[in-house]
């Protein structure tokens, strides 16, 4: 009996990645804020509700194999006018959630478990009006890199994934702030405007869900990957260029500096 815990499995990846274990036969404990089929209630800020779980699962299955932490949300806007409270909230979430679960499950993980925290390209690639969404999973990945390192005598692999754009409902469910002022203008909904129109040319749900699972399934982790080609791309090309001019580019593409005309997905 092999066991999977997943965080953020009520819905999207966390759900998709979910489905292809039990195909497979593995014991499969998803958990969310929002269960819609019977998982368990969880929100990954409540410290006593995740003890609460993981003590569950101890007593049920006393294992873990896999830690899979999907919970998450986003936040877009300029950082100077967001709501310093739902900042924080959104670092709980994103990375302290990820964290409390990682405190919990530990206990259970013996050699050979594996440990995968989904972050986003976002930790890897500035973007303008969405600071505090990259800046959260980018400190997601550090504690990823961090944890291979000190769980390596112990045989326990840990990977981060980070998935380009997905058709899932995490677009519907950021919070947006359309807040301006002079210094920024139209730019903050020009940018958002952008991430609406190009929401039909993100990867399926089931496609980004069967690459984690194949991940996952790998006997041997790298510390990190990427799912999309086109930021594979990206990824070389930030190392190629010095910093400003990535930021430069990046400022220019998604920065809100042009009208756009919003589309239906």
């Amino acid at each position: 009996m092999k066991v999977v815990v997943i965080s953020g499995g009520t819905s999207g990846m966390g759900k998709g990645v979910g489905e292809l274990f039990k195909k497979k036969g593995w014991v499969v404990v998803p958990f969310g804020k929002n269960p819609k089929d019977g998982e368990e209630m969880v929100d990954v800020t409540n410290e006593a509700q995740v003890e609460n779980f993981f003590n569950n699962v101890k007593e049920k299955y006393g294992k873990i194999d896999v830690l899979i932490n999907s919970a998450g949300y986003g936040i877009s806007g300029a950082a100077e006018l967001s709501d310093f409270n739902e900042t924080k909230n959104l670092f709980d979430v994103n990375y302290f959630g990820a964290l409390k679960c990682i405190q919990c499950a530990l206990p259970l993980m013996k050699s050979g478990a594996k440990i995968i925290n989904i972050s986003s390209c976002c930790a890897i690639f500035p973007m303008p009006f969405r600071i505090h969404y990259c800046a959260s999973k980018a400190a997601l990945s550090m504690l990823s890199y961090g944890l291979k390192m000190e769980l390596s005598d112990a045989k326990i692999q840990v990977a981060v994934i980070n998935p380009g754009d997905v058709k899932t409902n995490f677009i519907n469910s950021r919070i947006k702030n359309f807040n301006t002022n002079e210094r920024y203008q139209d730019r903050v909904k020009n940018a958002q405007a952008l991430v609406e129109k190009n929401n039909s040319k993100r990867m399926s749900q089931e496609y980004a869900s069967k690459k984690i699972f194949k991940i996952v399934n790998k006997k041997k982790l790298k510390a990190m990957y990427i799912i999309g080609r086109k930021y594979k791309v990206f990824n070389f090309l930030i190392k190629l260029f010095p910093i400003n001019v990535f930021l430069k580019v990046s400022n220019k593409i998604f920065g809100g500096k042009k009208s756009i005309k919003q589309q239906q997905s």
